[in-house]
């Protein structure tokens, strides 16, 4: 038999105390840039876990926090698990009503807020009444002038905290630990609670060489919010593991990050594709040294081909595909070319970054299809169906649980593909696939396609009805901005003619100067569908 030691969150940063005192944060505000230690880091979260002790924080209570991504929000990261309490990360970027009702339907006690977001939280006050405390994360020395109360000032409340406060030891690693809300495409948001064990063994995976191989040498950045599934877990390794972490702060720019990334030596970072779309756009602009940056890791929605190669071939920044989703914390599947993949022509080599990858050590999957499970011929398509010990089992507090886990098994609602080497490649969402006379079109491979074309910045390619066939793809796309103007659409037809049957064109194209997207920089095609729903086309296509 063998000891039986309860994984815990807050032993992540007691090892960073012990063996990485020394590593530092750097930590991007409102008023500027602020370095730390684990030393001083770990000393200031057990002020505030005994500051949260003093102001009543019981176990298993939700404290919410709408913050950005700097240092406080990784000291609460630590000191709420720190009390037994359950932190749950608030999607700035939800719309007020849907933010007003995932703080009541988990039923926050306490929020910590950044200064930027005060008003937004100033006007829910009277939609929030079971709040019994809101505190501040400032850079300045005195509180505002605010109806919230009563307001605590973060760096104030520090003070009144012990800097020898002991986080408990005898914990039950299925505890709650932390929660994340989806960004709700449809209905409202569903909620998922985190376990300790979950996040520890999530945290541990990310250190696996094949999963993000994040490590005591690293420079990282997590561009991908920490409100949006914890920046994927990053901030829990990244202290355990004592890399160096840079925290992007409040409202960055591609500037920034470029800049950023050159000051101080990023190794590893981690955002959606618009994020990478940016940062492309200015180092296409303007020189920067990225020379140290070991990998670049994208997740949230497919990466177009053209930009993989273009990071990989004219920067020479690796790319790496990742996938997941809230309900998975979120890190179940990662692109890395076997050894013996080497040996292929690049043009191989990127057919397969361009996939999502194959399950990290500890994730199982099964791929459903109309006749049971597909074969792994990379073409059959299916439901993609996963299970781990970092794979929730239900939403919180919500009937829409059935339907998704069965029998063991996440449903993700993501229709795939599996190569017969085990690589993943994400087809469409069940609801977001064309049928085109009884036929499936992709729009994910239609919308990397017109992502290749030189002067295409961003496109979204949606199902509208036909009267003849059903459904027929419409391409939204949003041209680059010195072409504007100056793009027919015949030249992205015949782009894309060589590489598909001819029923899968796009029967037209609309220039849009914007296109709308989730929370989370995803497309929002509900959206686009509703607004080009009566779109149909004169001209029936074979």
């Amino acid at each position: 038999m063998m000891m039986n030691v309860p994984f815990r969150v807050t032993s992540m940063l007691e090892h960073a105390e012990w063996y990485f005192a020394k590593k530092e944060v750097t930590s991007r505000t409102m008023s500027g840039i602020r370095k730390f230690s684990y030393r001083e880091i770990g000393e200031r979260t057990r002020r505030l876990s005994s500051a949260l002790k003093r102001l009543g924080v019981q176990k298993g209570e939700r404290v919410g926090t709408l913050a950005w991504n700097h240092h406080r929000h990784l000291e609460a990261y630590f000191a709420i698990p720190g009390v037994e309490a359950v932190l749950h990360t608030i999607n700035i970027r939800l719309s007020p009503q849907h933010i007003a009702y995932i703080i009541n339907h988990a039923d926050d006690q306490i929020l910590f807020v950044d200064q930027d977001i005060l008003p937004l939280v100033e006007a829910l006050k009277d939609h929030i009444p079971n709040v019994k405390a809101f505190i501040l994360m400032t850079d300045e020395d005195e509180l505002p002038q605010s109806p919230l109360q009563p307001l605590y000032h973060y760096e104030k409340l520090l003070e009144t905290g012990d800097p020898a406060y002991e986080f408990p030891q005898n914990v039950d690693e299925n505890d709650p630990v932390g929660m994340c809300y989806t960004s709700a495409t449809t209905g409202n948001p569903k909620g998922v609670t985190y376990t300790h064990r979950s996040t520890v063994l999530h945290s541990m995976s990310l250190g696996l060489a094949d999963g993000g191989s994040v490590s005591e040498s690293d420079v990282l950045m997590p561009v991908v919010p920490m409100f949006h599934v914890n920046a994927w877990g990053l901030p829990y390794a990244a202290t355990w593991f004592g890399s160096k972490q840079v925290m992007p702060g409040p409202r960055f720019t591609p500037q920034l990050l470029a800049e950023l990334i050159e000051m101080e030596k990023v190794t590893f970072a981690a955002g959606v594709p618009t994020i990478w779309m940016g940062l492309l756009q200015e180092l296409e602009q303007n020189s920067y040294d990225t020379s140290s940056i070991r990998a670049v890791i994208c997740g949230g929605s497919a990466a177009p081909k053209g930009m993989i190669k273009t990071f990989e071939e004219k920067h020479n920044i690796p790319f790496m595909h990742a996938y997941g989703m809230t309900e998975t914390s979120p890190l179940v599947i990662a692109t890395r070319l076997k050894t013996y993949q080497s040996d292929l022509d690049d043009e191989a080599k990127l057919d397969y970054k361009a996939k999502q990858g194959y399950v990290v050590q500890g994730v199982e999957m099964k791929v459903i299809g109309a006749n049971g499970e597909v074969k792994w011929d990379g073409h059959e398509m299916g439901e993609l169906l996963l299970r781990s010990n970092w794979i929730a089992d239900e939403y919180y507090n919500d009937d829409r649980t059935e339907g998704t886990f069965n029998d063991g098994w996440l449903h993700t609602g993501d229709v795939v593909t599996v190569d017969e080497e085990g690589f993943v490649k994400i087809v469409d969402r069940t609801k977001d696939l064309i049928k085109s006379g009884g036929e499936w079109i992709s729009s994910v491979d239609l919308e990397n396609a017109i992502m290749a074309f030189p002067d295409v910045f961003e496109a979204s390619v949606i199902a509208v009805p036909h009267p003849e066939w059903q459904e027929r793809p419409l391409a939204c796309v949003v041209l680059k901005p010195e072409a504007k103007g100056k793009v027919p659409k015949e030249d992205i037809v015949e782009f894309l003619r060589p590489q598909f049957a001819k029923w899968w064109i796009p029967d037209d194209i609309v220039f849009m100067d914007e296109i709308p997207k989730t929370s989370v920089g995803k497309f929002l095609k509900r959206t686009l569908r509703d607004q080009l729903k009566d779109h149909y086309m004169t001209t029936a296509k074979s």
